[in-house]
C-alpha cells in the first residue's frame, strides 16, 4: 500500500508546488535522449544530417526510417522502464523509507495538473486584461496552430481544447500506469507520450520514423481517455455545468479528431459548456480541415477557461480515487485468491 501514499503525497505535491522549478525535469533528460538517438539513427541510414538528405535530394529510405522509428521508441521506452525501476531498487536496498520518497517525489514530477491549470490560466489572464497580443504570445507556447491571427474568441477555444485534451495526458494517464506500475511505468507512459510531441508529426522529416511512437501513443491513451472522459462527466455535474450535454456531445462528437483520443475530453468539454471546439485551424501557413466538436450555441468566452480547469480539478481527484482503487485491487486481489 506504499505506492498509494506515494500517489496521494505526489498528487498533493503537485497540486500546492506545481513544476519544480530550477530542477532538471525527467521529461526533459527523456527529450534530450530522443533528440540525440534520432539524429543519430538518421546519420546512421544517411551518412549525413536530415538537412543534408533534403539539401543534396538523397533519397529516401522510408524501411529504414519506420525501422528506426520502432527502435528508438522501444529504446526510450523501455530505457525510461527500467532506469527509474532501477533506481527505486537501488534506493530500496538502502532504505525503503528512501524508496518511499524517491518515488513519490517522481510521481510529483510525472503530474501536471497545476501546471496546466498555471499555464492556461496566463491566457486568461491576458484575455481578461484586454491584451489580445499577449494572449496570442501566450497561446503560442501552448498549441501547434498558427496564433498571429487568431481573435479573443479563438484564443479562449484553442486554450479550452489544451486543458480538455491535456487532462488525460497530462494528469488522467500518468495517473492510470502509476495505479499499474509505479513510477517505473508511470515515466515509461511520459516516455511515449514525449515521443509523440517530438516525433510523431506529419511532415516530411518525421512521417516515418515518428510512426511507431504516434501509434504507441495511441493505444496507451485509449483507456485513460476514455476514463478521463468519465470523470469530467462526473465534474460537470458536481459544478453545476451542463451534465447532460456533456455526455450528449459525448456520444455524438468523441471521435471528431485525427486521434482515436484527443476529442474523448474535448466532447465532453464542449458539451458542459455548450461551445463549439474544433474545426479549422492554420498550422505553418497551410489551413487543416478538421471537424467540428460540439454545438455553436454560444462563442467561446476567457471565462471558460476558468470553468474548463475546474473540470480539471475535480476530474484529477476522481481519478486519483479510482486509480488508488485500482492499486489496491492489484495488492487485494492476489491475496484474497490464496485464501
Amino acid at each position: 500500500m506504499k505506492l498509494i501514499a506515494s500517489m496521494v503525497l505526489g498528487f498533493l505535491l503537485d497540486l500546492v508546488l506545481g513544476d519544480p522549478h530550477g530542477l532538471i525535469h525527467p521529461v526533459q533528460i527523456i527529450g534530450w535522449f530522443i533528440d540525440k538517438l534520432k539524429r543519430g539513427m538518421q546519420h546512421a541510414l544517411y551518412g549525413c544530417s536530415f538537412e543534408e538528405v533534403k539539401e543534396n535530394n538523397i533519397p529516401r529510405k522510408e524501411t529504414g526510417e519506420l525501422v528506426c522509428g520502432y527502435i528508438l521508441t522501444l529504446v526510450i521506452v523501455l530505457g525510461t522502464f527500467f532506469v527509474v525501476y532501477a533506481i527505486l531498487y537501488a534506493a530500496g536496498k538502502v532504505h525503503p523509507w528512501l524508496q518511499f520518497g524517491l518515488e513519490t517525489f517522481f510521481i510529483y514530477q510525472i503530474l501536471a495538473t497545476k501546471s496546466l491549470k498555471t499555464e492556461s490560466m496566463k491566457v486568461y489572464d491576458r484575455l481578461k486584461a484586454g491584451d489580445l497580443e499577449g494572449a496570442r504570445r501566450e497561446i503560442s507556447y501552448l498549441v501547434g496552430r498558427d496564433t498571429q491571427e487568431l481573435d479573443e474568441s479563438e484564443i479562449a477555444k484553442a486554450d479550452v481544447e489544451t486543458i480538455a485534451e491535456n487532462t488525460a495526458d497530462g494528469v488522467v494517464a500518468p495517473l492510470f500506469f502509476i495505479a499499474l506500475g509505479g513510477a517505473p511505468l508511470g515515466l515509461a507512459y511520459k516516455a511515449v507520450n514525449t515521443l509523440d510531441s517530438m516525433v510523431a508529426y506529419r511532415n516530411d522529416e518525421l512521417i516515418h520514423i515518428g510512426h511507431a511512437s504516434a501509434k504507441l501513443d495511441d493505444i496507451c491513451g485509449f483507456i485513460p481517455a476514455r476514463l478521463a472522459a468519465v470523470t469530467m462527466m462526473l465534474a460537470a455535474a458536481i459544478l453545476g455545468l451542463d451534465f447532460k450535454g456533456a455526455v450528449r456531445i459525448f456520444r455524438r462528437d468523441r471521435f471528431n479528431h485525427l486521434s482515436p483520443n484527443s476529442a474523448q475530453t474535448e466532447a465532453v468539454a464542449a458539451g458542459a459548456l455548450n461551445i463549439q471546439l474544433g474545426g479549422t485551424h492554420t498550422y505553418f501557413g497551410k489551413v487543416v480541415e478538421k471537424p467540428t466538436i460540439g454545438d455553436d450555441i454560444r462563442p467561446v468566452e476567457y471565462n471558460d477557461i476558468k470553468k474548463t480547469n475546474q473540470l480539471l480539478y475535480v476530474s484529477a481527484v476522481l481519478t486519483l480515487l479510482v486509480c488508488c482503487a485500482i492499486t489496491a485491487l492489484i495488492y487485494v486481489l492476489p491475496l484474497y485468491l490464496m485464501v
